[in-house]
């Protein structure tokens, strides 16, 4: 698949600004973050309805009429588009109150700002679960249907929801054991996550020419695609930017994505300076990019089998 630049900001942006905002109030509501002062609270919460709707905001860039947007609320029932959309709108009041509520008490909500907070967790959680489940649910894509899918997202979310929120707690007090080892192990999760999906699409389990025809019984191998020039289907579905490129690129997301990051949170936590923590973010960000636009330019639509491939 031809990767969208719309598509990889929106879902590594938004990502992260979900991821940061569930390990806040989860944090700040189970009282396991008693050291956050009502400004730092503020911030981070900010921050992350500000990458939230960033990211929101790009993935209208991918729509080639803006102005249909609202077509994406219609299917609920039977899209998980739909249901995304509808999610990353409910959650902006729930959130909104919760973050109102933390700014007017210095942090110590009421009853209602708790349930406000605990809801807009779980409408966090639920869209970038609904997010990775609308590429899990697409079955002519054998790399992308699959449980692994919406767990990657979600892993990878929090990752840099953690590292986002030990580079701003770093910034206001400095390093922290306890929210450096959550975003260490939140880290180490979603490399090994990562791994064990390109360990698994390694496997060729998808449809391949023969199942396509129905010619199970010999060998098939298109003679003539029909076509002589490159059509949208060979440029958006076909799209192969080569093995080595591949290899690199995946090389390229542990070392900047994961291994970095590991690095400089361990560094910091032996007593290096905290801001080393904002490279570590950054570090983390490039190397998600760059698995998304993996995520993308590794996928094999079925229907490349009829424009010579062999299999997907």
């Amino acid at each position: 698949m031809h990767p969208a630049l719309s598509v990889i900001f929106f879902t590594v942006l938004s990502g992260a600004g979900y991821g940061l905002f569930m390990l806040v109030a989860v944090l700040h509501l189970t009282g396991s973050y008693p050291d956050a002062s009502s400004g730092e609270l503020q911030t981070q919460l900010a921050v992350a309805l500000v990458l939230i709707t960033i990211g929101l905001l790009s993935s209208s860039l991918h729509l080639h009429n803006p102005r249909n947007a609202w077509r994406a609320f219609m299917r609920v029932r039977t899209s998980w588009l739909s249901r995304e959309a509808v999610l990353a709108v409910a959650f902006y009041p729930f959130a909104l109150w919760y973050a109102w509520e933390v700014r007017a008490t210095g942090g110590d909500v009421g009853q209602a700002g708790m349930i406000m907070g605990v809801i807009a967790v779980l409408l966090a959680g639920l869209t970038v679960f609904s997010t990775g489940m609308i590429y899990a649910s697409l079955k002519t894509i054998r790399q992308w249907h699959t449980a692994l899918t919406p767990a990657n997202y979600l892993l990878l979310g929090l990752a840099l929801g953690g590292l986002a929120l030990v580079a701003i707690h770093g910034w206001f007090v400095g390093d922290d054991p306890l929210l450096g080892g959550i975003a260490i192990a939140l880290l180490v999760l979603a490399a090994i996550m990562k791994g064990i999906y390109f360990l698994w699409i390694r496997e060729v389990t998808g449809p391949t020419i023969n199942t396509a025809t129905g010619f199970t019984r010999a060998p098939v191998r298109i003679l003539d695609p029909g076509h002589t020039a490159g059509t949208f289907l060979t440029r958006e579905f076909g799209f192969d930017p080569g093995r080595q490129v591949i290899q690199r690129a995946r090389l390229g997301v542990f070392a900047l994505g994961f291994a970095l990051p590991i690095l400089l949170l361990a560094w910091v936590l032996s007593g290096a300076p905290a801001h080393w923590l904002t490279l570590a973010l950054i570090s983390a960000l490039a190397g998600i990019g760059l698995e998304r636009w993996l995520f993308f330019a590794e996928a094999r639509h079925a229907v490349m089998l009829y424009h010579g491939r062999q299999h997907t």
